[in-house]
């Protein structure tokens, strides 16, 4: 039997991944959070039903991804964040991309989410310290327009 055709049941390990968006030269991130999405309900009440309110489902909403890297002389996201700025919005698209063991590499990736439409909002410079030796880090926020579960590997 073939190891593509196996089922996964065991959980996918969360440090092995990749953020690619096109047209950029993106480093390895450290962490990304945002990946998530909401379905806001809204109460509904109906004349003479006194027990309970209907909940219907409302807009759906999606908070920023905010992508963590070790800062580099790549200074990629810090010119489109300044573009933005500028009032030069050029929206792309991406995906975060969870490495598969067996594969070996992220562009293999087993499980992935890909993301519509995004431009970055807010940029964050390392925090420096000279009585520490931790890598300098910076972030990036970016809105985007929904995220979808991309189709694996």
């Amino acid at each position: 039997m073939a190891l593509t055709n196996v089922l996964r049941l065991d959980p996918y390990l969360g440090f092995r991944f990749v953020v690619e968006i096109e047209g950029l030269i993106v480093a390895g991130f450290t962490e990304v959070t945002g990946l998530s999405t909401e379905v806001t309900p809204f109460a509904y009440k109906e004349g003479g039903v006194n027990e309970y309110e209907h909940q219907l489902p409302g807009p759906v909403t999606w908070p920023r991804l905010v992508l963590k890297r070790g800062l580099t002389d790549v200074d990629n996201l810090w010119r489109w964040h300044e573009d933005v700025r500028r009032g030069r919005v050029v929206r792309r698209n991406g995906s975060v991309i969870i490495a598969a063991e067996l594969a070996g590499t992220a562009s293999t990736g087993s499980y992935r989410w890909d993301f519509t439409g995004a431009y970055p909002v807010k940029w964050v410079g390392p925090e420096l310290r000279a009585a520490s030796a931790t890598v300098a880090v910076e972030s990036v926020e970016l809105v985007h327009r929904g995220l979808v579960k991309g189709s694996a590997g």
